[in-house]
């Protein structure tokens, strides 16, 4: 495996939402596939790498329900071409990437499975520290870093698109700072599947997923190996295999993202209360449906599209008018 190292975000032209969609989502009853055809230009190199049908997904998940969280990694990695995994270094994720570390060691000849850490350059110093002492405990992770697309600082940032963008345009903010990111990360990176923490427990919209799941948009496979776990299982873990964790745990918080939107739980609130206290929101944009920004990228793309068709037929027309009226005379 790669030493660790950092991979720096390029152009953020190749991002699927960006690019008009010729061939689209293979969802439909009659197909009976639940991966979606990511194709925007008809070839089949931009075809999703992992295609199951509606009752393979469902067997697969009802088999995977029965396994320990590291059974699924195992399955994870022997199954899914372009397997990485998709983290900002919470604990759920953690374990994930200890029990990784395990799995290698057992068959030190297979795949490694790559992390992919978007910074926002919102997340709290804490964090990047734990980044080092994941990178120093496991040398053999490589780990891809997204930032927001032409800036690598947060002065750089706000400069660009002006200050407390979190707060003035939450949903652009989202866009900007994590959902392009990922979607240049999963093309540049050619992503077929990935690793998630998402857990139950965690509540929100996160009771009902399944250990795998098909993101609908681009196809990719998501799988959330440690699912049915409780946040205790996970501190258990994390505390007895000596894995490195954020220290802000130990002040409070349960549920770590950007510092503007992050603050600590209290007693007998669910592990994810202090995500956007006091909002409705519950999801930054990565793991929900289209936000209304990315609905409006879509539109004003598509009518651009159609401006563009009616100028060319516009042109077509003056020009068999020319040709009638020289034929006439």
């Amino acid at each position: 495996m790669e030493p660790s190292s950092y991979t720096e975000s390029s152009s953020g032209s190749s991002s699927p939402r960006l690019r008009s969609k010729e061939v689209p989502p293979v969802t439909d009853v009659e197909s009976g596939y639940v991966s979606a055809a990511s194709s925007t230009d008809g070839s089949t190199s931009s075809l999703p790498q992992v295609t199951l049908t509606k009752l393979h997904a469902k067997h697969l998940n009802q088999q995977l329900e029965k396994m320990t969280p590291i059974d699924r990694l195992r399955f994870a990695k022997a199954c899914f071409p372009n397997l990485y995994q998709s983290t900002a270094f919470g604990l759920t994720g953690l374990v994930s990437t200890d029990m990784l570390s395990k799995i290698e060691a057992e068959s030190p000849d297979s795949s490694p499975v790559d992390l992919i850490f978007l910074d926002t350059l919102y997340h709290f110093q804490e964090t990047h520290d734990l980044v080092d002492r994941v990178k120093a405990k496991y040398p053999s992770i490589r780990v891809h870093t997204y930032k927001p697309q032409g800036v690598n600082t947060t002065a750089e940032f706000e400069e660009k698109y002006g200050e407390n963008l979190y707060d003035t345009a939450a949903e652009l903010y989202d866009w900007i700072a994590k959902v392009e990111p990922q979607q240049r990360a999963y093309s540049e990176l050619n992503v077929a599947a990935v690793l998630t923490g998402r857990r139950r427990s965690q509540g929100g919209e996160r009771d009902k997923i399944g250990v795998l799941e098909v993101d609908e948009e681009n196809g990719i496979v998501k799988i959330n190996p440690l699912l049915d776990w409780s946040f205790a299982q996970v501190k258990e873990y994390i505390t007895k295999n000596n894995v490195p964790y954020n220290e802000l745990l130990d002040r409070g918080y349960k549920s770590i993202g950007d510092w503007h939107s992050t603050s600590p739980v209290a007693a007998g609130e669910d592990e994810r209360a202090g995500r956007w206290k006091g909002q409705a929101k519950t999801e930054c944009g990565i793991h929900n449906k289209k936000s209304r920004y990315a609905l409006y990228l879509e539109e004003m793309q598509r009518k651009a599209e159609e401006e563009q068709l009616a100028a060319a037929l516009e042109k077509v027309e003056q020009e068999q008018k020319v040709e009638v009226s020289v034929e006439t005379a």
